[in-house]
């Protein structure tokens, strides 16, 4: 049977991506299209997010400079903030303010969680204690001790690290569960894994909460190193030590050179 084309929205979105990656996504929506043919074409007649064509924004980053694949749940369900970069909301411009985490950190409850985590693995905040009074101190020293500023800066040292930062369902929408968008987008990340899979050294994968976890059913991942937690959005994952030994010598929240 012959595979529908892809709707040219969503091929143009693949124009986005690193050239590297291009063939690749696209034999990935061929599979989304023999799999389930109706899904693509009803998707791109939707509203859905990340907008201005970012559905593939994560894949700016070169196919050989994968050493992590960080899988996360789904985009924010915010316009401003869905950027098809797992977990870094576009909503937010600096991490800190006098009192703590700025008020848009804040509001991105998983980003929030995450840099709690980040401190915690650098010693800067005890894992029990990181309400907004011990967060004070920390805030204050990051204006002066070399701390980066700027979710951009944040996300720059994620990509240096060599992190393809992806979502297992690379929509949402509001008025579809995220378990059903992240199943229909399956096959096209059974498709970048195998990509992945066929290099000389297989990367690392982090999953972050239950959808991602179906990825480990995927024979194409057997062969990487895994680790997974809850995802970030609960408290819990401030405390994880696998995500604290995994993040925490990489000294993210450090200006180059600190």
């Amino acid at each position: 049977m012959s595979v529908q084309p892809i709707p040219p929205a969503i091929l143009d979105a693949v124009s986005r991506a690193d050239p590297s990656w291009q063939p690749i996504l696209r034999q990935g929506l061929d599979a989304v299209m023999r799999a389930e043919p109706l899904y693509l074409p009803t998707l791109a007649a939707d509203n859905y997010l990340p907008t201005e064509q970012r559905l593939f924004a994560a894949f700016a980053l070169p196919l050989d400079q994968v050493r992590y694949v960080l899988v996360g749940e789904g985009p924010y369900p915010r316009a401003e903030s869905a950027t098809g970069v797992c977990f870094m909301d576009g909503a937010v411009g600096k991490l800190w303010c006098e009192s703590g985490l700025s008020k848009p950190v804040n509001k991105a409850t998983s980003l929030r969680n995450f840099m709690k985590m980040l401190l915690v693995a650098d010693g800067q905040l005890q894992a029990g204690d990181t309400g907004g009074a011990a967060l004070a101190p920390v805030a204050a020293a990051a204006a002066s001790n070399g701390s980066i500023q700027t979710l951009a800066e944040l996300q720059h040292k994620l990509t240096q690290q060599g992190f393809l930062l992806l979502n297992a369902s690379l929509v949402f929408r509001s008025h579809v569960a995220p378990v059903i968008d992240a199943r229909a987008w399956l096959p096209f990340l059974q498709t970048v894994m195998a990509a992945l899979a066929a290099r000389q050294q297989a990367p690392t994968l982090v999953l972050w909460g239950k959808i991602a976890e179906q990825l480990q059913k995927l024979p194409e991942t057997k062969s990487f190193p895994q680790l997974s937690s809850e995802h970030p959005y609960n408290l819990s994952f401030i405390q994880h030590a696998g995500m604290q030994a995994l993040f925490g010598p990489m000294h993210l929240l450090r200006a180059a050179g600190l």
